[in-house]
């Protein structure tokens, strides 16, 4: 991935080292990455629950987190995210201006150890997310780290493909999937399973990936001959039943909250191939 060819967002955001600003509860934690193997890496990524962040339960307010520590950013890497996060910028700026909306851009927020965000704490556990209260993305560099130096050359668009993901969830925050969510929660609709709001969420923030993926690509041309596949071979090992048969030898779609492997090939697919945001209506029919 040319990467180079990006410009530059003035909205990455370098942590000081005072944990962040924002209150409330965080959703509980998870383990630590530890020495996973890259797909396990790359599951853990998207393996979450972004409703999961608001204060729904789980920690209470005043629960310890870590203490973030003053960020230490190797340039260029600051320069790749500041570069992938313009494009989105780009990207979804022009899809908005067309439908007649303005879009918001978000900051992306680089921390080390522990953040405090508007939805609560996170550790390094967490790996990047997306805080609807505060509208921001959080990325744990030394994670971003764990990814480049695991994945080498390939690691360039895995790491696009994160933070495409998570931008995902701001423009769902932007035209309301937020609070549709929210409101089809409270009237009796599960948020885990098969045919959850979860899976459904999770997979429309793909299929968005994929949107600004095609429209980057038609705009920079920056993508190198195997990105997308290598993405699309990664989407296959990160669905709810490959990981859950990996870590557990059985499949439970009761407990899904991402979809299955074939379903993010799909919705990424799907964003990608027609660049169309209308297309990625993932809370219609079968997700």
């Amino acid at each position: 991935m040319d990467w180079q060819k990006g410009g530059s967002s003035d909205n990455v955001e370098v942590d000081s080292g005072n944990g962040g600003g924002g209150g409330g509860g965080f959703g509980g934690g998870r383990m630590g990455l530890g020495g996973l193997i890259v797909l396990a890496i790359l599951g853990w990524i998207f393996f979450k629950n972004p409703l999961a962040l608001l204060s729904q339960g789980g920690a209470p307010s005043n629960a310890p987190t870590q203490s973030s520590v003053p960020v230490q950013i190797d340039p260029q890497q600051k320069a790749f995210v500041s570069a992938i996060l313009h494009s989105t910028e780009q990207t979804w700026g022009e899809i908005f201006q067309a439908k007649g909306m303005t879009y918001v851009d978000p900051k992306l927020h680089l921390f080390s150890g522990g953040v405090r965000t508007a939805c609560g704490g996170a550790t390094t556990a967490v790996g990047p997310f997306y805080c609807p209260g505060d509208q921001k993305v959080y990325l744990d560099v030394a994670f971003f780290q764990q990814l480049q130096d695991q994945l080498h050359s390939s690691g360039d668009f895995a790491r696009a493909y994160v933070i495409g993901h998570e931008v995902g969830h701001h423009v769902q925050k932007l035209t309301g999937v937020f609070d549709k969510v929210q409101q089809m929660q409270q009237q009796g609709q599960p948020m885990d399973g098969a045919d959850g709001l979860s899976v459904r969420q999770e997979l429309q923030a793909d299929c968005y990936a994929g949107v600004w993926a095609n429209h980057s690509q038609k705009d920079l041309n920056w993508l190198q001959p195997g990105d997308i596949e290598s993405a699309l071979n990664a989407a296959s090992h990160i669905g709810d039943d490959t990981l859950q048969q990996q870590a557990q030898g059985r499949v439970r779609p009761d407990t899904f909250t991402h979809g299955t492997s074939a379903q993010r090939v799909k919705w990424f697919k799907t964003g990608f191939s027609s660049g169309d945001m209308d297309q990625c209506d993932t809370f219609s029919g079968e997700p």
